[in-house]
């Protein structure tokens, strides 16, 4: 089981700042209020990076490709060996659509291998070598599940996740990235039959990231989550904890007068409520602490 390095006193820290111009050095201050990325990259590791590319609509409908390219910076500056940024799209040929985002490009030039989770195109649907049918210890609704088998054989994974809100999921944020890990079709038509929301929290189970880095530069507080109403917050989010990130991400959109949350309670949202059922996160605001410069 993953340690939690990012805590102070026990309780899980997540840091918000403000955007100042320089993506690299605005990204390092998230994560050196937390602890330092040194916590958690050590000389010659290998590290997974988890963006949210389901689509190649500009951010934030997905990630910005040169924030990426500042993250993977950041690891190699930290001695990382090998940075992998790994992702599944919501169409066939992956790759294409990552190419069309323009993070392939960007992402290779920063020194990292661009992967796709199984293999791309029609041979995805045969495609049993690259997936891990594995249970889900403790799960309630996702007993069995697929996932790339990256997620369970690299030991240091990355999330750079969005905040926006979803019209399926309430929102989207470090919990539902993981969502990037299951082999399409069968699994995740599975996943949205019923009980989505649940589901979502119990793949934290297995899927754990070391380090979330959530950009909050901008935001869908409608829609979402490839489209939707914009609003510019202009934060930077570090944590470990993905139910703590995401109730301050969610707290953002619901700043915001006319949000798809509004009257709603951040700590009910079935995503949030559930992964705190399973253990995952703090009960309450005075279990977890948020830094500010």
């Amino acid at each position: 089981m993953k340690q939690n390095l990012f805590v102070h006193d026990g309780r899980p820290l997540v840091s918000k700042i403000v955007y100042n111009g320089n993506l690299r050095k605005s990204i390092e201050l998230s994560v050196s209020l937390i602890g330092g990325i040194k916590k958690i990259v050590k000389k010659g590791d290998t590290i997974l990076l988890k963006p949210n590319y389901n689509t190649a609509d500009p951010f934030p409908g997905s990630n910005d490709p040169q924030f990426i390219k500042a993250v993977i910076e950041m690891l190699y500056k930290a001695g990382a060996g090998k940075v992998i940024v790994g992702e599944r799209t919501a169409f066939l040929h992956s790759r294409k659509v990552l190419e069309k985002a323009g993070v392939v490009k960007v992402a290779e030039e920063a020194g990292a291998e661009v992967r796709v989770f199984g293999k791309d195109g029609w041979h995805l649907i045969f495609d049993r070598k690259n997936w891990r049918r594995i249970t889900v210890p403790g799960g309630q609704y996702l007993r069995k599940v697929s996932l790339a088998k990256e997620v369970l054989e690299i030991e240091k994974i990355v999330y750079v996740p969005l905040i926006k809100t979803h019209h399926a999921a309430d929102f989207t944020g470090s919990i539902k990235l993981s969502m990037g890990f299951v082999k399409p079709f069968f699994d995740q038509i599975a996943f949205h039959l019923q009980h989505l929301r649940e589901k979502l929290a119990e793949i934290c189970l297995v899927a754990k990231p070391d380090l979330i880095i959530m950009d909050a530069r901008k935001v869908f507080i409608t829609g979402g989550p490839a489209k939707g109403e914009l609003r510019e917050p202009n934060l930077i989010l570090a944590s470990s904890n993905q139910v703590a990130i995401d109730i301050e991400g969610v707290k953002i959109l619901q700043s915001y007068p006319g949000n798809g949350l509004e009257g709603k309670n951040v700590w009910d949202l079935i995503q949030i409520k559930h992964a705190i059922k399973l253990g995952l996160g703090p009960h309450n605001e005075k279990e977890y602490e948020v830094i500010t410069p």
